[in-house]
């Protein structure tokens, strides 16, 4: 709100006008800042018809601010030469004034003399602008008064109960104003990517599996894929194990006792690993590594069922590494799964999944590279180019689940399974442009970031 006094008087100057003034003479006349008058007129004008404004335009000259300060002391030469004395003085300390430099400059480029600059320069070089002033024309509303008023912004249950807001004035109501937008929380980038992921996983006629297990046994984590108990994946350098509790005691003792085999003395085609396989490396609780856990109990459970029926499944869930800290890295990440499960699949089949899947993501660059996992045979590592750090960086890796994993569990021997894990931070990172994890999960996260993300599509 305006001040008050300066509201009132311009009330009154606008009374005594018939026709209506500009809001520049008004701050002229009265010697202050326009800005202050406008404000006046603002305030009045959120009175209602009080008054009339029409902001109106004006260009003119006007001096800047060195043109002022000429205007008032003299050109820059003038005084140079009104700051010599008679017997003179050393031009070191003539630079030393603030018009010195420039002045001297300016006397000396167009040879000035002494008793020119005194007669004939002391009003040159004025530095002027063109300018624009915008101002208000004022005339009286069809509610003028001198008097004011102060409107009602809130209709309150005295006013009601006393009958007093008959007489009131309230302010008209401004239905196109918008509110105060509301605290709210915001999806993380992850989250946002983890549904598109989700999405496209359902679109393509996957059932999704229960990942709400963070801790799992090393026998259904580990001895289940057909990976040895003396892989180096299975040391404290790669995994997280619980020390309370420390062991898993429920198994399917049947299931068990064929896995042993396999791992031991072979079986189904296969020699096996010829080691002596111990339950109780088998019993050691973990932070899982791998969803691909979660995907063994699944595929248990289907060979279970007195037919086999075709399956797809998916998981997108967290899991954990003892993993060396990078820009790429971290102990604690997303593993996103796929699972598809039936009679004659192929690695073409697995190929041809996997460019549907990140066409689907945006992601057309993929290369495939032949590598080993111990329970996929063939494997391939999948790499997707990323266009911040300008190299093709790992996004997940493939394969086709082994024979000595699937038959010990009972499924038919016809029946195939391909599978891949993809991580849900990579991908996460090449579509908002993050060129370090640590950026995106962990103690260095913005969360202004988070708050301006853009929603996810990920087929652009």
């Amino acid at each position: 709100m305006a001040d008050t006094g300066l509201v009132e008087t311009l009330l009154r100057r606008v009374e005594k006008v018939d026709g209506g003034l500009d809001s520049q003479d008004v701050a002229t006349s009265l010697g202050v800042d326009h800005q202050a008058i406008v404000g006046a007129v603002k305030s009045l004008l959120a009175l209602g018809d009080v008054i009339s404004a029409e902001q109106r335009s004006s260009k003119h000259w006007e001096l800047t601010g060195e043109g002022c300060e000429i205007a008032e002391q003299g050109s820059h030469e003038a005084r140079v030469v009104s700051s010599i004395p008679e017997e003179g003085m050393p031009q070191s300390q003539l630079m030393k004034l603030a018009f010195g430099k420039v002045g001297f400059s300016k006397a000396m480029s167009n040879n000035v003399s002494v008793a020119f600059v005194m007669e004939k320069l002391r009003m040159t070089h004025i530095n002027i602008n063109f300018t624009t002033v915008k101002s208000y024309w004022i005339t009286k509303g069809s509610c003028f008064s001198t008097t004011i008023t102060k409107q009602e912004t809130e209709l309150t249950p005295e006013m009601i109960a006393s009958g007093s807001w008959k007489e009131k004035k309230f302010k008209p109501y401004n239905f196109e104003a918008l509110g105060v937008a509301p605290d709210c929380g915001h999806l993380h980038p992850l989250m946002k990517v983890r549904t598109q992921f989700r999405q496209i996983f359902l679109e393509m006629g996957f059932t999704e599996m229960p990942t709400n297990n963070f801790i799992e046994s090393s026998f259904w984590n580990f001895d289940s894929l057909f990976q040895p108990q003396q892989h180096p994946a299975r040391d404290q350098h790669d995994t997280f194990f619980l020390s309370d509790p420390a062991q898993a005691h429920e198994f399917p003792q049947d299931y068990l006792e064929r896995v042993r085999k396999v791992h031991s003395e072979g079986g189904f085609g296969s020699q096996g690993y010829k080691y002596d396989w111990k339950i109780e490396e088998a019993q050691k609780n973990i932070l899982r590594t791998h969803t691909t856990a979660v995907s063994a109990r699944m595929l248990y459970k289907l060979a279970q069922q007195e037919k086999f029926t075709p399956v797809k499944y998916f998981s997108i869930d967290r899991v954990f590494r003892n993993e060396t800290l990078d820009a790429t890295h971290l102990a604690e990440f997303h593993q996103i799964e796929g699972v598809v499960a039936d009679y004659g699949l192929t690695l073409g089949d697995l190929m041809g999944i996997l460019h549907q899947f990140f066409n689907k993501l945006g992601i057309t660059k993929l290369r495939f590279k032949p590598a080993y996992n111990p329970y996929t045979e063939p494997s391939m590592e999948v790499f997707s180019y990323h266009e911040g750090l300008k190299k093709w960086v790992e996004v997940g890796n493939s394969g086709m689940f082994r024979p000595e994993m699937l038959l010990p569990m009972g499924l038919p021997e016809g029946v195939t399974v391909i599978a891949w894990g993809l991580s849900l931070e990579r991908p996460t990172m090449i579509k908002y442009g993050i060129n370090n994890i640590r950026e995106l999960v962990g103690h260095k996260v913005n969360l202004q970031m988070v708050y301006d993300s853009p929603v996810c599509r990920l087929d652009s």
